[in-house]
């Protein structure tokens, strides 16, 4: 689990690097977006990897690095988007939404390792594919969740779902850059 941990934290310093950098050019402009802009920013992301992983021929040179990439930030930034609400204007500074961005992660990543040890590493012996559908399956149920206007009966909520797409993608990162 050592090296669990190792690899988690430099999949989401990857991660994390590409956040500063995107606050430093656009600022937290996502600070506008609703929760069900984002499952579907989300959503997009999700099936491009899927298509990746089907289709013979890419036309877009990015891979599914860049899409695991994409659905990590795009789940924390929902995880603060449910923390503070949504704003009319950018409101965050880079160290604020950096900070937030630490928070949210390191919630998430107590949530993995906990989930890790019951499970026994499993995820090590999945499919890059089968994570991906697991993000998938998730999505449709935050839509769900979000059309039920938030509310459950007996399931886990939203904030519970975008963590576990964020544990998915990394796990998938992990696994591609052992390939």
């Amino acid at each position: 689990m050592q090296n669990t941990s190792k690899q988690y934290n430099a999949v989401i310093d990857t991660c994390k690097n590409l956040f500063k950098k995107k606050m430093t050019d656009y600022g937290s402009a996502w600070r506008i977006l609703r929760l069900p802009s984002l499952t579907d920013q989300i959503f997009i992301k999700a099936q491009r990897i899927r298509g990746l992983q089907e289709n013979d021929v890419q036309k877009v040179d990015e891979g599914q690095e860049s899409e695991f990439i994409g659905i990590i930030n795009y789940c924390i930034m929902a995880l603060i988007q449910i923390e503070k609400g949504i704003a009319e204007q950018p409101d965050l500074s880079t160290g604020e939404a950096v900070e937030l961005y630490e928070q949210h992660i390191s919630i998430t990543k107590k949530l993995m390792e906990d989930k890790n040890h019951d499970y026994g590493e499993a995820w090590r012996d999945m499919r890059v594919s089968s994570l991906t559908d697991l993000i998938l399956q998730k999505l449709l149920r935050v839509k769900q969740i979000e059309d039920n206007a938030g509310k459950t009966l007996v399931s886990e909520g939203i904030d519970a779902n975008y963590q576990d797409m964020i544990n998915y993608a990394v796990f998938a990162m992990i696994h591609l850059n052992e390939q």
